[in-house]
């Protein structure tokens, strides 16, 4: 039987220096005939880990099949009670949101079913950066003073001990809702729902990977219990709180949250509301962000996700709630506009401080982890930066924004890779007295540092999370779930792929290998995209594209030194629609001489 890192096709160095593997070993016809009597769909559900007795459950994912009693959770039930409280007795709710796309999701959820509740109530979401991530204390204090006697904070508090102490000793309960690690002692509150506590139950502890958007559903879910149980809708009609799935999707995708179990649930059954269009905003935001059919998966982390960012890192921090609450389709138009405007502008942003950071990578080479800074780098957009590294260089990365006075502070912003809990080391970081403050999860962080500590943060980190890096590393390999001829690159057989889905970070969309193919047309389309026409000894041609790849090992071969050579490419089957006619494409993540 093949092992899971037995490389196939002849491939042990591909162009970019990966082996490739079958996934999780279900193509090995050898090891397993019987697979081999499956339907794709079901090979691909295989071979991400489902059990064989799952198979059907796990095939069309439903809230039915995945949703847990919210009950579960630490602090649950305390939240329901409290929250339900405020809206039978009327008071001042104030929903408190983190500024980037789980936090605008998370806020607009609450919000949302508030209303529908036949209540109101206000939000507040923080300048990224006047105030920074997190709680102020200073601000809560505020909504106190201007009548908030409930304060429900979204993707953030979990760690903010000193801002919420500030709460309690001005007299207003505070219900935190997030996701973010925990330390052992927890901020004083009226509730703190968070499946990353420590003590969670088991559970609970199993959502870990939840988004804190889909952490706020279930609060939300919880109260409407509550509501029930108090005769509150004895003359009123229940809300129907599917209708808020397409805020969840779009908040768990955009956070790069796990799409297993219960996020797969919740993103499959999201899209299907999001494609009725009811929610006035989401349909402007699609329109904004052209696209002329129903959403995918792949389309709220890329298109819809980066306009409701684009607010909280380069314009005004309210705008994805206000977009995403609004029932004037008018305002929402204007709004949807605007978000995509500023998302031009931030991308301008970006593109500078990228081409900042790479000058430094040069003197980062023996680093595990990449640490890079500027002074006066947006902050905005240095999370974007260090995720656009980490994908350059294979390595954790950390982007640190400086200000302008040399002893000041800097915002950092880090992303990791498979393997490598950042998370706990910017956590632990903290703790040592590296950091002003700091954490976040296993893939991604954010950070305050002095700016005569910098030298210091590398290093430890090195230290740290070094040999688990060099482990991840040595793992790099391209896991394949099809290798097929050109003539099998079809329409119908991206359909079948995608049924599968929806995917994401966990739960990989399938990539093929294609081959054997000679290159008949390689150019640079855009800044560095590599676009290529390919055909097989079978006849058949098909469009291919690289993206972001023309200066990459791999784009330079590909543009220049394939003449009249064989090639396998590997990358994701796609649908082009530009054209009359449907037709099938490969979007490629690696490529290999044909052996």
């Amino acid at each position: 039987m093949a092992s899971r890192d037995t490389s196939i096709l002849g491939i042990e160095t591909s162009f970019s220096g990966k082996s490739w593997r079958w996934r999780g070993g279900n193509m090995d016809v050898g090891a397993a005939p019987e697979s081999m009597q499956d339907d794709i769909v079901t090979q691909l559900l295989l071979s991400r880990g489902v059990a064989r007795d799952d198979v059907e459950r796990q095939r069309k994912p439903s809230l039915r099949a995945f949703l847990p009693d919210p009950s579960h959770f630490q602090d649950m039930d305390a939240a329901a009670d409290r929250l339900s409280q405020a809206i039978l007795t009327g008071e001042t709710v104030t929903i408190y949101g983190d500024y980037d796309v789980d936090g605008a999701t998370s806020a607009a959820l609450l919000v949302r079913l508030i209303r529908m509740l036949g209540h109101d109530a206000s939000y507040y979401i923080p300048d990224r950066l006047l105030e920074g991530y997190g709680p102020s204390g200073e601000a809560l204090v505020r909504l106190a003073q201007e009548g908030s006697s409930l304060i429900v904070t979204v993707d953030c508090g979990a760690m903010a001990h000193e801002a919420l102490a500030m709460a309690h000793d001005a007299g207003v309960d505070v219900i935190v809702v997030d996701h973010h690690k925990c330390a052992p002692e927890l901020p004083r509150t009226a509730a703190l729902v968070n499946p990353n506590r420590l003590d969670e139950s088991e559970i609970g502890a199993a959502h870990g990977h939840l988004a804190a958007v889909g952490m706020a559903f279930l609060l939300g879910v919880a109260t409407v219990r509550t509501l029930r149980q108090r005769g509150y809708f004895d003359s009123r009609q229940e809300p129907n709180l599917l209708g808020l799935l397409d805020l969840v999707a779009l908040g768990t995708v955009a956070d790069v949250a796990a799409l297993h179990g219960l996020n797969r649930a919740f993103v499959a059954q999201g899209l299907k509301i999001m494609s009725n269009r009811e929610n006035r905003g989401m349909a402007a935001l699609i329109d904004a962000s052209r696209l002329s059919r129903a959403p995918t998966s792949s389309d709220l982390g890329f298109a819809l996700g980066p306009r409701i960012n684009a607010g909280g890192r380069v314009g005004e921090s309210t705008l994805g709630v206000r977009l995403l609450t609004t029932e004037d389709p008018d305002e929402a138009r204007e709004i949807a506009e605007q978000l995509s405007r500023l998302n031009e502008e931030r991308r301008g942003i970006e593109a500078a401080v990228q081409e900042a950071a790479e000058l430094q990578l040069e003197r980062q080479h023996n680093r595990s982890v990449m640490v890079v800074a500027g002074r006066e780098w947006h902050p905005g957009v240095i999370g974007i930066v260090a995720g656009r590294i980490k994908e350059k260089t294979g390595k954790p990365s950390l982007v640190i924004a400086l200000d302008a006075n040399e002893q000041g502070h800097g915002k950092g912003s880090a992303r990791s890779i498979s393997g490598v809990d950042l998370g706990a080391a910017i956590i632990a970081a903290r703790e040592a007295g590296l950091l002003v403050a700091g954490g976040g999860h296993a893939m991604a962080a954010g950070l305050t540092i002095e700016g005569n500590k910098l030298d210091a943060l590398a290093d430890w980190l090195d230290a740290r999370l070094g040999a688990d890096v060099a482990v991840a590393m040595e793992k790099q390999s391209l896991p394949l779930d099809l290798a097929l001829a050109p003539r099998g690159l079809t329409p119908e057989l991206v359909q079948t792929l995608e049924a599968a889905g929806p995917f994401g970070m966990g739960w990989p969309g399938p990539k093929v290998a294609i081959g054997p193919v000679r290159l008949i047309k390689a150019d640079i389309v855009g800044t560095d995209h590599v676009r290529l026409i390919a055909a097989g000894e079978d006849g058949a041609r098909f469009k291919a594209i690289a993206f972001r790849a023309a200066e990459t090992e791999m784009g330079q071969i590909l543009l220049h030194g394939t003449r009249d050579k064989r090639l396998w490419l590997a990358g994701r089957a796609k649908i082009d629609d530009w054209g009359k006619q449907l037709q099938a494409e490969l979007h490629v993540e690696d490529a290999a001489w044909f052996a």
